[in-house]
């Protein structure tokens, strides 16, 4: 079955997670990903595993074809020159102006390739006080204020967030600018960075901040959506979101055997229990502690109370529900074995997503692609010897 974005060609000048997120996300739904790696050593992620093909490679690798190409010799950046003139994106993570030092940029690339939709992702954006500065995930969500909404301030997040959301939103970008060109627009530069995307992330909570002057943390968005985490009697984790329907709450007060708790003027509506969220979180701690979690789970699902077990990540991919969504994909590359890797976070009833192709080794491509822009097995092993691919 033909994906939505069949016959769009994207070239990548992107390591680690942003750049190769949003095009591996463009990739599922069907467009032709080639992915440029140094000779050599190849995407830094490569080496985050016993070999070069980590499950962190492989996991923002899928449905993409590699070459590997010195952009820096003066014959590589022909090369690259000419596959960015074919293309309909190029998508780059590299610090601001260094594809343009090696006449690789946006204006070098639109002049042969005027309907180019060159997306640019770097950690700051390509103007400002910070623009030459690095930036990789953790900075992006400390600085853009995740870290101080989702954890103590003396902690970190195990998950790369910033990175993710960056892709995400180059990615919707991408598509946007896809449409324009599609009505006769031409093509555009799009950017985005860790900064920008992290910081419209946690706008509701700027909003409330702007509205209010009070600063949020890691607790404000629990009281305000009526959040509640406990464990049960066995020690297990569950979570309860009231929001706000009032009938949650009574239901609630009739799971744990007190509903004269509904009237009780603390608790009675929203806003009292926002208040007087410590007292209510207390009350429900000692109620809950009288049974396990399973029970607990149970009755709150009978009372149609929105409630979760807090599951790891063995949990989550053994659970039926995930599994039901067609969430585990397995691939196999011809060289490097099986593997299994989660699939796309979306469905489509005419053009659905698909995972048909592993993630490349290392060059993997390279011959193919130079052979498509006519360069022969010689000229190729040239290319080679002088370490250009």
């Amino acid at each position: 079955m033909a994906g939505a974005l069949n016959g769009i060609k994207i070239l990548e000048i992107a390591n680690y997670i942003s750049g190769p997120f949003a095009s591996m996300l463009l990739a599922d739904l069907g467009a032709e990903v080639t992915k440029v790696e140094m000779p050599g050593q190849g995407d830094p992620f490569r080496g985050w595993g016993e070999n070069a093909y980590s499950p962190t490679f492989c996991n923002f690798n899928r449905n993409k074809r590699s070459i590997t190409l010195n952009v820096q010799a003066p014959e590589g950046k022909e090369i690259g020159m000419r596959l960015a003139r074919d293309a309909d994106v190029v998508i780059e993570n590299m610090r601001p102006g260094v594809l343009d030092r090696l006449g690789l940029g946006y204006e070098a690339v639109r002049a042969v390739n005027a309907d180019v939709v060159y997306c640019s992702i770097s950690g700051y954006g390509s103007e400002g006080p910070d623009r030459d500065r690095p930036g990789y995930d953790t900075i992006g969500q400390a600085r853009g204020g995740l870290l101080s909404l989702l954890t103590d301030l003396d902690k970190g997040v195990g998950s790369p967030l910033s990175d993710l959301l960056t892709g995400m939103y180059a990615c919707y970008a991408i598509q946007a600018a896809l449409i324009h060109r599609a009505r006769g627009g031409g093509g555009q530069k799009v950017e985005t960075s860790l900064l920008q995307a992290t910081v419209a992330f946690v706008g509701e909570n700027a909003a409330r901040y702007l509205a209010t002057g009070v600063v949020p943390d890691r607790n404000s968005r629990l009281r305000e959506a009526q959040v509640y985490v406990f464990p049960g009697s066995d020690g297990l984790p569950f979570v309860i979101h009231m929001s706000s329907p009032q009938k949650f709450w009574h239901a609630v007060t009739r799971v744990i055997g007190r509903p004269e708790l509904k009237d009780d003027p603390r608790f009675v509506d929203r806003n009292g229990r926002f208040r007087n969220y410590d007292q209510l979180h207390e009350i429900l701690k000692e109620a809950f502690k009288r049974g396990p979690r399973e029970h607990w789970l149970k009755l709150l699902d009978q009372h149609d109370v929105p409630a979760a077990p807090i599951m790891n990540l063995k949990e989550v991919l053994e659970d039926p529900q995930v599994k039901h969504l067609g969430m585990l994909v397995e691939m196999s590359h011809p060289a490097m074995g099986a593997m299994r890797l989660v699939g796309s976070g979306i469905r489509m009833s005419e053009t659905p997503p698909q995972m048909g192709v592993p993630p490349p080794a290392i060059g993997e491509h390279t011959r193919e692609i130079l052979a498509r822009l006519g360069y022969g097995e010689d000229a190729v092993e040239d290319l080679r010897k002088k370490g250009v691919v």
